[in-house]
């Protein structure tokens, strides 16, 4: 039975900010959240064609709100509109991330180590902070971070500033799952592993994506649908109301840690 089909009452009406969510796996997030009968923001930057193939089939549940991330304070600016465009926010998804090309550490020059940190950390950061004044006021609020395989395993050849960006992710998901219990924010997050995205197309050679193939019990790549159900899971408090700081694995079982 396909997730569309699966209705988790406590979804509904939801209002819920997904940043990166017009390609890959935020796209596959941000239409089952939709299919739920949330109300999403879905942010995209360069994508907008995309985001708005995605709008067209889900009109009455999704804004779209356009942002680049690697710049500081952009996240704030999509957080706050994502707020007036909903009404508020009950849970914020910060899925916006990319490895912006594979450079070994000792060859990455100041400016892409500070660029890869700010879309893959700072941005998490920062509108995390941003949406807590917002989601402290909702019942069952949540925040769900999208981090890595790469956060434990050190990630592929010239991705290892990526995997160290995505680690922080990990740790900001358990240090602020502690800040916000009282709160009543639960805070997660999802850790893919291979998974057939414009990710892995653009910066992935074949034979190094056939060989972590090999690498997976599961013999196959994920696709981004794959993720979605641990989302939608760690979104309903009738489902996860007991899990914070937790980091979902999702990756084939290459890597049962």
């Amino acid at each position: 039975m396909a997730l569309d089909q699966i209705k988790i009452g406590d979804l509904a009406e939801r209002r819920i900010l997904v940043t990166g969510g017009s390609t890959g796996i935020g796209a596959a997030v941000s239409l089952a959240f939709a299919a739920q009968g949330a109300k999403v923001a879905l942010h995209f930057n360069e994508s907008g064609t995309a985001a708005s193939a995605l709008q067209a089939q889900a009109p009455e549940y999704i804004e779209l709100i356009q942002g680049d991330l690697s710049t500081p304070g952009a996240a704030t600016q999509v957080v706050q509109q994502a707020a007036e465009t909903l009404g508020g926010l009950d849970g914020l998804i910060n899925n916006a991330g990319g490895m912006l090309g594979r450079i070994p550490t000792i060859e990455a020059s100041p400016e892409h180590v500070t660029r890869v940190f700010n879309l893959n950390a700072h941005s998490a950061w920062e509108a995390t902070v941003a949406a807590y004044p917002y989601v402290r006021l909702a019942e069952n609020g949540f925040v769900i971070n999208t981090t890595s395989i790469a956060a434990r395993n050190g990630g592929g050849g010239g991705a290892a500033l990526y995997a160290a960006a995505k680690a922080y992710v990990s740790s900001l998901t358990r240090g602020q799952a502690k800040e916000f219990v009282a709160d009543g924010i639960r805070v997660n997050a999802v850790a893919p592993g291979v998974i057939q995205t414009p990710f892995h197309d653009r910066y992935t050679p074949e034979d190094v994506f056939a060989a972590q193939i090999a690498t997976i019990p599961m013999g196959r790549e994920g696709c981004p649908e794959d993720c979605v159900g641990a989302f939608l899971f760690l979104a309903s408090p009738t489902l996860s109301g007991y899990l914070t700081g937790q980091v979902i694995e999702v990756n084939g079982g290459q890597l049962m840690p």
